[in-house]
């Protein structure tokens, strides 16, 4: 049923590919933005690398956005209502204030932030005292309601650091259904006498019958 059709490396940063699954096609996108500190036109030129790789995705496919994007969005939408779900965690940053200029721009929505989970699921980075948001997956806004939720598997960790980010996603494949060929049903429970009578008589009338001779052979 499914299938990658294409891997592609955008830069050490981004990796791309598409999925096929039935007549569905997904754009998988993994990526991990710069770190505060590393210089501005490092961080220029990611953006400018993102962009691209999403400008070049048809609208009638899906989105899926996914990774560390090193910034902190907030805990409420404040003035970004429509990609901000309004269940984050900490204080808004300049690198949650691109984010959130990035699902804008693409019409995209933070899913981490539309499902309300306690403090300690919302934390995808935890060193020493330092407990923060910063990994996020982002969809296509109409496409949100594919999303069931979004959610930390504690048990789990990608490095000593990072904690398991998960997304569960309902996929509808369209089926094609067998058209079905009606058949006409002779109802011989109507066949009466009294009906039998009428339709002899009507038969009769259709047109001169030869009514002589070996019925097999005729």
């Amino acid at each position: 049923m499914e299938h990658v059709v294409d891997v592609r490396r955008k830069s050490d940063r981004i990796l791309f590919c598409k999925l096929v699954v039935g007549s569905k096609i997904f754009n998988l996108v993994s990526m991990y933005v710069p770190q505060m500190g590393l210089d501005e036109d490092i961080k220029r030129v990611f953006w400018e690398d993102l962009d691209t790789v999403i400008e070049s995705i048809p609208q009638n496919e899906e989105i899926f956005v996914g990774g560390d994007f090193n910034g902190h969005i907030g805990r409420k939408g404040d003035g970004y209502e429509k990609v901000h779900g309004g269940f984050g965690y900490g204080d808004r940053n300049n690198g949650g204030v691109s984010i959130l200029n990035f699902a804008v721009a693409y019409e995209l929505s933070v899913v981490n932030s539309y499902f309300r989970k306690k403090e300690e699921h919302l934390v995808t980075f935890k060193s020493g005292n330092t407990r923060i948001q910063i990994d996020y997956f982002l969809v296509r806004a109409n496409s949100r309601r594919l999303c069931k939720d979004c959610k930390l598997i504690p048990s789990e960790c990608l490095a000593t650091q990072h904690r398991l980010l998960a997304m569960d996603v309902a996929i509808r494949s369209s089926i094609r259904r067998k058209r079905r060929v009606r058949v006409s049903k002779v109802k011989w429970w109507n066949l009466t006498i009294e009906n039998a009578t009428k339709l002899a008589e009507k038969i009769k009338m259709e047109g001169k019958w030869i009514v002589e001779g070996d019925a097999n052979k005729m």
